[in-house]
């Protein structure tokens, strides 16, 4: 018979992986600790730099919108007026005379049947810079514009294709007319 008996006042334990870990734990902790402060402090002086350099874009933001004020209100005065609306008008003129007419007719070629008559060409700029064309085409029938409008639609230079409204033909005039809008892409 095998009996057990402990003599001492307190049981066996065995603390010592716990302890161990524990101590190794706070170590790591306490090295954490000094590198996020290391950081830390780092951090603020880089704070510190870019809340300058904030303040000094800040001020001069504050200096060009006061000079964009003062040259606003000398834009508004009533004698600057007339030479506003002279050079818009100037501008609208300029932005007109951009549009390549040989380019319009050489894309316009590319895609247009051989039965189909162009009668009139307007291209008009949009307030984006944008090129878009007010053709009036004519045709002895409709199949040959029906085509002419489906290779505008797939043609590169060209864009989306509305068809505004079209005429029969009448005793003055004995072609089919139809008014086509287009977005084109000529670049001003």
């Amino acid at each position: 018979m095998n009996i057990r008996i402990n003599l001492s006042s307190e049981p066996f334990r065995r603390d010592r992986p716990w302890v161990v870990a524990t101590t190794l734990l706070g170590i790591i902790l306490m090295v954490s600790l000094v590198a996020l402060s290391y950081l830390a402090i780092m951090h603020r002086d880089e704070d510190k730099e870019a809340r300058a350099e904030v303040g000094k874009a800040q001020r001069q933001l504050n200096l060009l919108i006061q000079e964009q004020n003062r040259l606003e209100s000398t834009l508004r005065r009533p004698e600057n007026g007339e030479v506003i609306e002279r050079s818009v008008f100037l501008n609208q003129l300029l932005r007109r005379k951009g549009i390549s007419w040989t380019r319009i007719f050489s894309d316009l070629e590319k895609v247009t049947p051989y039965n189909v008559r162009l009668i009139q060409v307007r291209p008009q700029v949009n307030q984006h810079n944008e090129v878009y064309l007010e053709m009036v085409v004519g045709a002895q029938s409709s199949e040959p514009v029906i085509e002419m409008l489906m290779r505008l639609e797939t043609s590169t230079e060209f864009g989306a294709v509305h068809l505004a409204n079209s005429l029969p033909p009448s005793q003055s005039e004995p072609l089919f007319r139809y008014r086509i809008n287009v977005n084109y892409a000529q670049k001003l």
